[in-house]
Parts: C-alpha cells; structure tokens; sequence
C-alpha cells in the first residue's frame, strides 16, 4: 500500500460547493497534516478567498492551464463531468485521487471504499491512483449493516430511503428553505431544482429511472453492495425517496440473516461498531432522527427489533440516519486519505482497526 509524506499537498477540487466547503472544514477539524492546500473551482469562483486554519486560501480556476503538478492528495466533488475530465490528469500527474462522485463507482480498477467496511480493498493499491467514495445512501447503510452481516451473514437487505436535499447539492438546499420562507410569506415557491413543491412534500428520487422500474439511486444501493461485500449472493431491494430535510438521510432497513440470532445480539454488534452510534429509547420513544445526525460523524442506529416476518428468528429491522454531507461524502473521502498517512501520524493512528473483522468477513 503506498503512503502519503508526512506533510501532502493537498488539493480540494469542487471547493466551493457544499461538499467541498465540509470537506475544508474536516481536514481542521481533524488536524490532516497538509504542507499546503490548494483550493479548485470553476472559472467564476476564481480568486475567492477561503477561510483555513487562521489564515485564507485563494480559489483557483480548474481549466485548461491549471497546473496540477506537485499535489500529492486530491479530493474531488466538483460533479461526474469534472471527475472524468481531471481525475486521470491528477493520478497521472503523480496525484492520489479520492473521487466523490458516481464517474468511477463501476469501474474495476477503481477501489470502491467505505474505511468501516472494506479497509482491505486499498491495500493492493501501490501508485498514485483514483480512489471511488460509494454513493451516500450505500454509505450510511453499511455502516450499520455490515458489522451483523460479518456476524450472521445478511442475505437479504430491503431498504426504503429517506434523502436530504444535500444529495442534490448546495441549490438544492437553498431552494427547499426559500420554498419555507415564501410559504410562510404566502407568495409563490421557486421549483426550479425538482420541478415540483419540495416544501411538505415527498417524491421518488430524482434520477434516471430504467426500463426495470427502479431509478439509479436504488440499483446502486444493489451494485455498490455486492461489491464492497465481494458477494453477488446478497439480494438487495430499496425504494428511495426524497423527503424535506436538508442534510441527513434516514434509512428504514430490513435484514433476513443465514443464521438465527437474536435482538441481544444484534444490539450487542452495534454497540461495538465503528462509526455507529445506538440510539433508541423505547420509553421516551427517542430514536434516530435528521436533525440529530446532522453534522456528526456517526451513523445513528435505532428501531432494533426482530423482524417476524423472517422465519427462525433470522430478521431484523432497523431506522438509521447519517449526515449525507458529511460520512454520505466528506468525512468518508477523508477517512480513505487516512489510510495512506504513515502509521506515526496522528490522524493515521487514530482510524479504526477493521483488518480482523474483513478476515472474519471474508472466511464465511
């Protein structure tokens, strides 16, 4: 596995964006130990100063005479288009690319990674390469389900989603709470994003839907399963929609295991997780919600129960939510960067170990 210096260049492509600004954000926070930054956008943003670590960071323009040379780490989330136009220019100018759109998902020689669930797969990386950050909604699913499924085996998961309007971007934000100021004002709401009042409302996700019936949101949730779990055995089912909210999805997820296990058990796999964090309160009747998860880094996991539609006591249900802006995008690219510090770097030092839970994952 290749290693980053100590102190990268590191590179933020796509920063003016509601990723990109969370991505900024996360590197302070999480003290990356970056010699410098360097900041790209589109034409339009160039020469916008950006506040980082005390000081500022001027925009660049990403177009035919940006010079790349000399970065060491680049964290896209600028859109499929730009991904595909640069991302090849970055790795071959020496850069280690982590990619947050959908442009690489499906390619083989692309890992496809969330760090709590398929660490291994970086492993075999050894140059400067292009890294695929899963789709939002995969993410904040196996984060909670893969830690049972190394466990018990999940052979079916059916999923119904509940996505924030972060998953269509900074606009996409800014026009659902535009729709509740003029609502409120009695005058009439823009719907220039979704076509459609997004305000009280919930609609199928708004991508491409197939020949099949399902959009694209719920055949990647089928796709980027299988191969993050290296099993093609695993059925997967999920009706995905949009509901107002503004950063964090929730997910309603239904589990039928190979083996009966119990809801002890299963609260006992959670509890234990990385990156999980339980929260369900039968008395109080607390359990995860949007407005909690938003701006955490955990995936909050509640609902626990039996499923008793799964016969010999092999279902389970649960209600997750995760913020779709940071583990569904920036923490999870960044989380992925970690991995290729030295071992003496802090930041390095402080990700999770999930080298024994793949060996346990992958002997069943």
């Amino acid at each position: 596995m290749m290693q980053l210096p100590h102190d990268p260049v590191v590179a933020i492509v796509g920063a003016t964006g509601a990723v990109g600004r969370e991505m900024l954000a996360i590197l302070e926070e999480r003290a990356f130990p970056a010699r410098s930054l360097r900041l790209f956008a589109s034409p339009r943003s160039a020469g916008m100063r950006i506040p980082f670590r005390g000081g500022s960071v001027v925009v660049e323009s990403l177009d035919s005479g940006a010079a790349i040379e000399g970065i060491h780490l680049a964290l896209f989330s600028a859109g499929k288009g730009i991904s595909k136009e640069w991302g090849p220019r970055f790795r071959e100018a020496g850069t280690l690319v982590v990619d947050n759109s959908s442009a690489f998902r499906a390619d083989p020689a692309c890992p496809l990674v969330v760090p709590e669930v398929n660490p291994h797969a970086l492993e075999a990386v050894r140059s400067p390469a292009i890294i695929a950050n899963p789709n939002c909604s995969t993410i904040i699913a196996l984060v909670a389900v893969t830690p049972l499924h190394r466990a018990l085996g999940v052979e079916r998961m059916v999923a119904a989603t509940y996505q924030a309007a972060s998953g269509a971007g900074a606009a996409a934000m800014a026009e659902l709470e535009s729709q509740a100021r003029a609502f409120a004002a009695g005058t009439p709401l823009d719907t220039t994003i979704f076509g459609r009042q997004y305000l009280f409302n919930v609609f199928s996700h708004n991508s491409a839907v197939g020949d099949d019936g399902s959009n694209e949101e719920e055949r990647k949730l089928l796709t980027e399963t299988r191969r993050m779990w290296e099993s093609d055995a695993v059925r997967v089912a999920a009706t995905c929609v949009r509901v107002p909210t503004l950063r964090a999805h929730a997910e309603a997820i239904h589990l039928e295991f190979a083996r009966a296990t119990s809801e002890g058990e299963i609260r006992a796999l959670l509890a234990a997780a990385p990156g999980v964090r339980v929260v369900d309160d039968r008395a109080a009747n607390r359990f995860p919600e949007p407005l909690d998860a938003a701006g955490g880094d955990d995936v909050l996991v509640g609902r626990i129960r039996m499923d008793q539609s799964v016969p010999g006591a092999r279902g389970a249900a649960l209600f997750v939510c995760g913020d779709q802006i940071r583990k569904g995008a920036a923490l999870n690219a960044i989380q992925i960067a970690e991995r290729f510090l030295p071992a003496s770097s802090p930041t390095r030092a402080s990700a999770p170990a999930t080298g024994a839970a793949h060996a346990a994952l992958t002997a069943r």
